[in-house]
């Protein structure tokens, strides 16, 4: 029997906001990690961890520690016994819930405890988190999701039938994964704080290195989107797909403006047009833009979020982030509920690690949940995998599948202590 036997918290952060690199309308930050790790009476060690931006990361590591308690010393078998029961110590925390409730710092460090766990019990039965998943009875993953709040849209019942008949196929679907990788889409060539020539260079790259789907950021002066925008389309031909991601700066009278002088780029799609929580104003956005599809979720703070964006028909594609809510049982109901409304998952990734976890998850997706690949990518940020044992890897604009055990979200040692804030010898 494997028992957590202590927590460790780490603030890591990066040095990212000088050369630009994360850069939007919005944010310009150093890439950080709430990172923890779960000590055990045996030979494996949980690792998680949340994202954020830089300053703040202080207070997501505070929130990890003040949840800790419904995790130190207790058992796998014993968290998976009941795994609601596990999931809802963290979120109903009688104490703590008033400062969420299931939304904001506190939801996050929970996500990075529950993403440790899963780690650690991947670890523990040697298989890669997406196989772990994609394998586990249907009983056993409906047993993971909190469907209060979310019954409305989607029952117990419909959840299961959904995975059941996410069996059926299921080895065909995984050799065509083998073979051929995760279909992935680059950001690395567009953050708003990029030159024009690194941005050329950039995209001439990425199309020469198979990559077949691109984003760029909007959200600055409109005519500089608009120029720049004509500029990315004409390095990677017409053929190509261009998304746009506004990082929620616009109003919604704007970005619909706005997407009208950006549709001569032919885009994909635009994703985070307005404040993430405007349900209603997703909604309005993507009946003004259609044909181009509205994309968000990366900073959707919990299922019930989801549910409303798929109820009011306001995204035509749905964005998952494996830090943002509260770990892996979290994103499955968000899973489930996606392939209930029939709208295609493109997670979310970049940052620290969001990569290396978020693969892990579209997998399970594609295996298991949604099936299909139409509309689906993963996202790619070509930055920080060096610092993690099992690090994403990539071929010809595709993620390869991850083969270690584990959700490969352990993070090297020496870069643990070089990017510690605020005494590592990074920030020193």
């Amino acid at each position: 029997m494997t028992r957590i036997t202590d927590i460790s918290v780490h603030d890591v952060r990066f040095p990212t906001a000088a050369a630009g690199d994360g850069s939007d309308a919005i944010n310009r930050g150093d890439y950080s990690a709430t990172y923890v790790e779960l000590g055990t009476d045996g030979p494996h060690t949980g690792a998680g961890f949340t994202f954020t931006n830089g300053r703040g990361n202080e207070l997501t590591c505070a929130a990890v520690r003040a949840l800790a308690v419904h995790v130190q010393g207790r058992s796998l078998a014993e968290l998976f016994a009941d795994p609601l029961a596990f999931h809802r110590s963290l979120t109903a925390d009688p104490q703590l819930r008033w400062l969420g409730p299931e939304k904001g710092v506190l939801h996050m460090a929970t996500g990075a405890l529950v993403n440790a766990v899963w780690d650690l019990r991947a670890k523990v039965e040697g298989k890669p988190l997406w196989r772990l998943l994609a394998e586990l009875p249907t009983a056993d993953l409906v047993a993971c999701v909190d469907f209060r709040h979310i019954a409305d849209a989607l029952t117990p019942a419909e959840a299961a039938a959904i995975l059941d008949k996410g069996r059926t196929g299921l080895d065909q679907r995984l050799a065509m994964l083998d073979r051929d990788g995760l279909p992935s889409y680059t950001t690395s060539v567009g953050w708003l704080g990029y030159p024009d020539d690194k941005v050329r260079a950039l995209a001439r790259a990425a199309y020469a290195d198979g990559w077949r789907a691109m984003k760029m950021k909007v959200g600055g002066d409109i005519a500089d989107d608009v120029r720049r925008a004509a500029l990315i389309r004409a390095e990677i031909g017409p053929d190509a797909l261009l998304m746009m991601d506004a990082n929620q700066v616009w109003d919604v009278d704007e970005a619909i403006a706005n997407m009208r002088r950006l549709a001569n780029a032919d885009p994909y799609w635009i994703e985070e047009p307005t404040h993430p929580d405007d349900v209603l104003g997703h909604a309005r956005i993507q009946r003004a833009v259609a044909p181009i599809r509205v994309a968000t979720g990366e900073v959707a703070a919990n299922r019930v979020i989801f549910k409303q964006l798929l109820q009011a028909g306001a995204i035509g594609v749905m964005q998952i982030d494996a830090c943002r809510v509260g770990g892996v049982g979290e994103v499955i109901a968000e899973l489930l509920l996606a392939a209930k409304f029939g709208v295609p998952v493109c997670p979310h990734a970049g940052g620290v690690g969001l990569c290396e976890l978020v693969q892990h998850l579209f997998a399970f997706d594609v295996l298991r949940v949604g099936r299909s690949l139409d509309g689906r990518m993963v996202e790619y940020v070509d930055h920080l995998h060096e610092h993690f044992t099992d690090p994403v890897r990539t071929r010809g604009g595709r993620y390869v599948l991850p083969e270690q055990p584990g959700y490969s979200a352990t993070m090297r040692p020496e870069s643990i202590a070089r990017y510690a804030f605020p005494d590592g010898p990074a920030w020193r």
